[in-house]
């Protein structure tokens, strides 16, 4: 009786951290979409304000942009899955040479991609806002980089603070 007692609470516990489990990697997957989310929208409300878009052009310009920093990314991942694939304690020189060729191929798709989006978008905004575009591009990178810098300090900090008190507190004992 008390084993089969034990086994019906060790399978609900186990049931319930699995639960919890999921749960715990659902909401980190929404709060990884909504942070995502927020960086988009943070992203839109730079760019408009640098190029000095009006309602009716960021209606037509933000579908196309959307859509052209989509395309980008993807060359972009395609890069970055591919250098991933390259065992850096055991590096193979064939694959590091396909890996320069593939970075001057996607490269040259960018531009290629860049030029027909550049086309598209002209005829959208001003050449004055087109040639704003990529500083203001630069300008929002800037910003989240030296965000993340101030939040991987103020982390450090914490954990600075944290070591010295534990220090404090085994000398005190």
């Amino acid at each position: 009786m008390t084993t089969q007692l034990f086994t019906r609470l060790t399978l609900i516990l186990a049931f319930l951290l699995i639960f919890i489990s999921s749960e715990a990697q659902k909401n980190q997957e929404i709060n990884r979409a909504q942070k995502s989310g927020e960086l988009e929208a943070a992203r839109a409300a730079v760019i408009t304000e640098k190029l000095g878009l009006t309602p009716e052009q960021a209606e037509k310009f933000w579908p196309v942009y959307n859509e052209f920093s989509d395309q980008r990314a993807a060359l972009r991942k395609e890069y970055v899955q591919a250098k991933r694939a390259i065992d850096p304690k055991n590096p193979n020189p064939e694959q590091q040479q396909n890996l320069v060729t593939l970075g001057l191929t996607i490269r040259q798709k960018e531009l290629d991609l860049e030029k027909d989006y550049s086309v598209r978008l002209m005829g959208l905004i001003t050449a004055q806002q087109m040639m704003r575009l990529h500083s203001a591009e630069k300008d929002f990178q800037m910003m989240v980089l030296q965000q993340l810098q101030q939040r991987r300090n103020i982390q450090q900090r914490k954990e600075n603070f944290r070591d010295k008190n534990q220090q404090l507190n085994r000398r005190i004992r």
